[in-house]
């Protein structure tokens, strides 16, 4: 029987992955590298924002509603190194979580994907 359950599912849906998401920005604010990004966010918002959208780029429902990749990140002039250490602190809460390390790959690779659409806008 092929399996269909999508990441999303497996993880158990976006309570799971708000959960995620709340430890992932733990991690992101006490990082210096990429906190100051963060000093005028309204945390509550960004972290709903953020819940729906990992939710959809790990095979969920598309709730996500927000400004494109581009549009959100304009004026950042975000560098690698920033994109590397958001990738890192977001393996490290789906780890945290006890996601596999085959899973969190999946999903790293589907971030991947909009690096282009996140970096020196």
């Amino acid at each position: 029987m092929p399996q269909t359950s999508t990441l999303y599912e497996k993880l158990g849906g976006e309570e799971t992955i708000a959960k995620v998401v709340d430890y992932f920005y733990e991690l992101v604010l006490a990082d210096d590298t990429v906190n100051h990004f963060f000093e005028n966010t309204d945390m509550e918002k960004q972290r709903r924002h953020q819940t729906k959208f990992i939710s959809f780029a790990l095979g969920g429902p598309n709730q996500y509603s927000g400004l494109s990749m581009a549009k959100a990140h304009e004026g950042m002039n975000l560098q690698p190194e920033h994109f590397d250490a958001i990738v890192k602190h977001l393996h490290d809460a789906l780890a945290h979580f006890g996601v596999p390390e085959s899973d969190i790959d999946t999903a790293l690779n589907k971030v991947a994907t909009l690096r282009d659409d996140i970096l020196y806008k």
